[in-house]
């Protein structure tokens, strides 16, 4: 009999799950649950913000003018290019457009419920048989209709792999005194377009991927930008009316006192200080933990020590997104089938709990537990082997790595620049 796994979300990492198992039939059988009318995720830009036409929370955390800060030779699936008339960094249109494809080629838009609430996922314990390949563990996986939350249907799956995503639910800080602030106050979750911001003082907190892009693109409409960031001064140059100050220490109307005790007034406080995880279909007995932004109990940033059956795709932050997503969702099918034999949850917890305390003896904060980085290729190399899959290609590390070291120096020009891949292994620049 199939293996039944329900697959929650039909972004990249959804429809990457949905693709490898339908592949895998009759050994796999695969429902995905998306609650918007179409695949994407994220990627399905929207000018709205706030809630839908249907009263839902928008997903989307695009803006108008977002270019990739990736170039698309390492974006994308390791056996599904984009197209090689693009540009190296492309719109997000062009990324939505991909993941339609990728959808269509693979045929897999017939295992995957549309405009479906996800209102609770439970496990259901069935007795002695249960076993590290979760093939003794049950779930029942209950949705609704968008419209019509009260017509619910419960169904039973052998597994669950959550592709929801981690960009949807806005983190902002703690900052004393900002309930005092007059002006507006926004998170890049709902940054549209720059003219939003025409002739204001804006001060932007934040200097990751999205701080400095959403930065850039402001500073085309706003009087001055204060990038504020507790980080090292960036490298490049930047437009004449950014300017960089450190962290916000309080706030007081619309004064703002940063961590130098410097004072500074401003119109609108926009914050770039990324999202939290959230779960909020999973029940109690799911046992799942997040506190300051770490996600436990989970071997490999993925599956569930306790429940093995339960993983979770994409977890990790600041990573090459769709080839990581390709060798996780390879991994768990190899769980499930039985082709990898998972260790004891003893060894599993343990092993998440040694990754954990070597991140805070090198000074990072607790809530980078899953951030990778530079740590993401030896963590790729390792996923590859245990699914018995091929690893990620050399060049597309390589890649990534150059273009982050022109980024640092050149953050406003370096999307400018296209790369082709020669090999597995190399890359050229081909003009800009």
């Amino acid at each position: 009999m199939a293996i039944r796994v329900a697959v929650i979300g039909a972004g990249a990492a959804g429809l990457c799950a949905v693709r490898h198992l339908a592949s895998r039939s009759p050994t796999f059988s695969v429902k995905a649950f998306e609650q918007s009318s179409g695949v994407g995720g994220t990627w399905a830009y929207t000018d709205a913000t706030g809630t839908d036409c249907r009263g839902l929370p928008v997903h989307s955390s695009m803006y108008r003018n977002l270019k990739t800060n990736l170039p698309k030779e390492v974006m994308a699936f390791p056996d599904f290019e984009f197209d090689k008339q693009l540009p190296s960094f492309i719109r997000h249109q062009d990324v939505l457009q991909y993941l339609k494809d990728y959808a269509t080629y693979f045929n897999i838009l017939q295992h995957i419920q549309f405009d479906t609430h996800v209102v609770k996922v439970e496990p259901v314990l069935c007795g002695k048989e249960e076993s590290q390949t979760g093939h003794g563990q049950k779930w029942q996986v209950t949705t609704a209709p968008v419209l019509q939350k009260t017509s619910t249907v419960t169904e039973e799956f052998d597994a669950v792999i959550v592709c929801n995503g981690h960009y949807a639910l806005p983190l902002i800080p703690s900052i004393p005194g900002l309930e005092s602030f007059p002006g507006e106050i926004m998170h890049s979750h709902n940054y549209r377009h720059p003219e939003h911001f025409q002739d204001k003082r804006v001060l932007c907190l934040g200097a990751a991927a999205s701080g400095q892009d959403i930065c850039l693109d402001l500073s085309s409409a706003a009087e001055l930008v204060y990038l504020c960031h507790n980080k090292a001064p960036l490298q490049s140059k930047l437009p004449p009316n950014v300017q960089q100050k450190p962290g916000i220490r309080s706030v007081k109307g619309s004064t703002v006192t940063l961590n130098n005790e410097e004072e500074i007034t401003v119109d609108c406080l926009l914050f770039c200080t990324g999202y939290r995880y959230d779960f909020p279909f999973l029940t109690d007995s799911c046992n799942l933990r997040i506190e300051d932004e770490r996600v436990t109990p989970l071997y490999k940033h993925l599956i569930h020590t306790q429940l093995p059956s339960l993983s979770f795709i994409g977890i990790c932050k600041t990573v090459c997104p769709f080839p990581q997503f390709h060798i996780q969702v390879l991994l768990v099918l190899a769980t499930l089938d039985g082709s990898c034999r998972l260790p004891s949850r003893e060894e599993m917890d343990a092993d998440a709990e040694a990754d954990f305390q070597k991140r805070l003896s090198e000074g990072l904060p607790k809530r980078y537990a899953h951030l990778m980085a530079v740590r993401q290729w030896d963590y790729n190399d390792v996923i590859a082997h245990m699914a018995g899959c091929r690893p990620i290609k050399r060049g597309v590390q390589s890649l990534y790595d150059a273009v982050h070291e022109v980024r640092v120096k050149n953050l406003m020009d370096y999307k400018k620049v296209n790369y082709e891949m020669i090999d597995e292994e190399h890359f050229q620049i081909v003009g800009q």
